[in-house]
């Protein structure tokens, strides 16, 4: 393993291992990431030493720790700290201890869990909500416990990982159209249904997405599904109580809340807690999915802890407090925006919790997003497989409690840095930067290469490249 492969080369070069030792044959990976720990460039497996606040500190996966200004969380109104959240907790761990004591198909539930279910129930307009353990696990466990293999799957291209890998799971049947793209998702509903009446097809699309912040036009997607006869899962995982009104997200925003046939949602990012949920105005689906949805028959229910934090965040979203925090976070997006814009970069998508910050090239995104580290801002990296190769990103999550100084602040030091980080690059197409930080590698251009590792790379890229991360 060469210093320049640190920041040369991506994981779809490891992806596609071969050899019959099924745990040896994954060491070239692990030095390729030994390699980027040493070279000051792998931006992964971080660790908090604090709440989740606008001013936080953060180990790496060197054990140093740095303290900066926060855009990695998903705290996005701030509840996480919040007093009357934190008492929601811990009187339900004083009250019903720390563990569920089962899976929700047994006797994981409880009366508060039966409560939650109504609330989101009235927030989403569904009249059926089924909680899981995760959010992950309620978009992998509504394709499965759906879908079967007759049945046909068509995608968003950015659909994320849990709603990608649900399909895979569930039926061969599927087809991608691009990016909210629903002419190319008409053409391909109505050669389904040319073909075959009597066919499931599900339609996963999300309210917004979290590696580009945009969103589909939802009014079409309803149109063309109730046109062929399709079902519409729509997954609310970043949206849902961080914009629209009451906290309703993208269907809401669009005046379309309780249309969609399933929405599916997570609580990990507003509502300050894990878990996620399945909503439907079926009383049949819920009931099929309580047993043929792995995850939720299959794991452990919510702690009572978690369902407190969710009932008692969900309750701030609703109320005129939680309308006041969404217009304090859509103010910090603009705000971030329009100061990086003043710098040229442009955020990809619309103003909201999620700031996507193109970059592109791997190595300019490595080299900057480790300068920006020991220069007082934490912000997410994205690179393959999470976006494409050459589609490497940060991605800065707004919270409505970041102040303008601090916005302000790290748009500066981002802007500065990624332009340092290109000419570091640039100016140095072999070898290694002198950065007193640590030694950041500066990659050769990738010539050759056997014909083997060159369709390898490329059949990874196929497989990999669709899904996103949470």
């Amino acid at each position: 393993m060469t210093h320049h492969d640190a920041l040369r080369n991506s994981a779809a070069h490891y992806a596609r291992p071969r050899g019959p030792a099924l745990l040896g044959r994954t060491s070239r990976f692990a030095e390729w990431v030994d390699a980027r720990i040493e070279n000051d460039a792998w931006p992964y497996a971080k660790s908090m030493h604090t709440a989740p606040t606008p001013m936080a500190a953060m180990e790496d996966a060197t054990g140093e720790v740095f303290t900066g200004i926060n855009f990695t969380s998903q705290d996005y109104l701030g509840l996480a700290t919040e007093p009357t959240v934190i008492a929601a907790a811990v009187d339900a761990a004083q009250r019903y201890g720390v563990h569920s004591g089962g899976a929700g198909i047994v006797a994981g539930g409880s009366q508060a869990s039966q409560r939650l279910e109504a609330e989101i129930g009235a927030l989403v307009r569904a009249d059926h909500v089924l909680l899981f353990p995760t959010g992950w696990g309620a978009g992998f466990g509504a394709i499965t416990g759906l879908v079967r293999s007759y049945d046909h799957v068509l995608l968003d291209e950015l659909a994320h990982a849990c709603l990608q890998q649900g399909a895979a799971a569930a039926t061969k049947n599927i087809q991608r159209h691009s990016h909210l793209d629903h002419e190319v998702l008409g053409r391909q509903l109505a050669e389904i249904r040319a073909e075959d009446s009597k066919c499931g097809i599900l339609v996963v699309t999300e309210g917004l997405y979290s590696m580009n912040a945009d969103t589909p036009c939802l009014a079409r997607y309803i149109e063309l599904v109730r046109e062929h006869g399709a079902t519409l899962l729509v997954d609310q995982a970043h949206d849902l109580g961080s914009s629209g009104p009451g906290g309703t997200g993208q269907l809401g925003a669009q005046d379309l809340t309780g249309e969609a046939d399933l929405v599916v949602g997570a609580f990990s990012k507003t509502f300050a807690s894990n878990g996620g949920f399945v909503a439907t105005n079926s009383s049949a689906a819920r009931t099929f999915l309580a047993v043929h949805g792995g995850p939720y028959t299959f794991s452990n229910a919510l702690s009572p802890l978690q369902i407190a934090t969710v009932r008692e965040t969900l309750r701030f979203v609703r109320s005129p407090e939680g309308d006041a925090r969404r217009l304090r976070l859509l103010r910090v997006s603009e705000l971030l925006r329009s100061e990086l814009a003043a710098r040229g970069i442009e955020c990809m998508g619309i103003p909201s919790a999620v700031n996507p910050v193109p970059i592109g090239s791997e190595p300019v995104a490595r080299v900057a997003m480790s300068m920006l580290t020991r220069r007082g801002i934490l912000a997410n990296f994205a690179e393959f497989p999470v976006v494409g190769i050459g589609a490497a990103r940060l991605r800065m999550q707004a919270m409505a409690t970041h102040t303008d100084d601090q916005v302000r602040t790290a748009a500066r030091v981002v802007a500065e840095t990624i332009d340092e980080a290109r000419a570091l690059v640039a100016d140095a197409p072999t070898g290694r930067t002198g950065m007193n930080a640590g030694h950041v590698v500066v990659p050769r251009p990738r010539r050759g290469g056997s014909t083997h590792e060159a369709a390898g790379v490329a059949r990874t890229v196929a497989d990999l490249r669709h899904g996103s991360l949470s």
